[in-house]
């Protein structure tokens, strides 16, 4: 698949001196095509009567996935290694995830109270799927999700494979840390190729951001990002 270049609605904030350029997504137009049922919004709230769905507030710069029955986001930026900050929220029982250069999972999950939490659990690096099994998913160190219907904060620092001159993989993608509502729930997590349900199973030094939309509702804002 082909990523455009064009950015739409995209704010580049400026270098800095580390070489590190931060962006912030402000709207659907950021991402590619198909969109599916995805919309703005101005907020985001658990329903009142229904604890499975999440309702809507008018205005921008939400982005909510209302029924959960939908396309994944995909930006039209891509990346390399990144420092991704946002924030996400789900109804009770639902199931999202974030993909660095859209292969690579931390999952998103109605984990709260939860006291064994797998790597399907929320700030879990989902398991890779050979076609018959799953393997090689990794949990968080611990529970740090919040309720269902709360705002979620989560923070990622991520360094892409490396390659070769001849583009052969010389080092495996590494969650150097990730952070989940302020708490430490990954630390220099390698993973040794595309986790379940990734935008396709080559590696290569960049891919775009993806966030899931097809196992439930979810929203998600202030998605952040200094990449390079």
């Amino acid at each position: 698949m082909k990523y455009k270049a064009i950015l739409f609605g995209l704010v580049v904030l400026g270098m800095q001196t580390t070489g590190w350029s931060q962006q912030k997504f402000l709207g659907l137009g950021d991402f590619n095509e198909p969109l599916g049922a995805w919309f703005e919004a101005g907020n985001a709230a658990l329903s009142t009567t229904e604890e499975k769905k999440l309702t809507a507030q008018t205005g921008n710069g939400v982005f909510i996935s209302e029924h959960g029955k939908t396309a994944n986001l995909v930006t039209k930026q891509t990346h390399g290694d990144i420092q991704l900050e946002l924030e996400f929220m789900v109804s009770k029982g639902s199931n999202s995830g974030v993909y660095l250069q859209g292969r690579y999972e931390v999952q998103i999950l109605d984990s709260y109270g939860r006291k064994n939490p797998g790597s399907g659990d929320c700030g879990g690096i989902y398991a890779r799927y050979d076609g018959k099994k799953t393997y090689e998913g990794i949990p968080p160190l611990l529970n740090a999700s919040k309720k269902h219907g709360e705002w979620q904060h989560l923070s990622i620092e991520f360094n892409a494979p490396r390659f070769n001159s001849k583009g052969e993989k010389v080092k495996n993608a590494v969650f150097k840390k990730v952070k989940l509502n302020g708490i430490l729930v990954q630390k220099n997590t390698e993973v040794t190729g595309p986790t379940a349900s990734s935008l396709d199973n080559i590696e290569e030094p960049r891919g775009p951001l993806m966030c899931q939309g097809d196992h439930g509702p979810i929203a998600y804002r202030a998605i952040t990002l200094k990449n390079r």
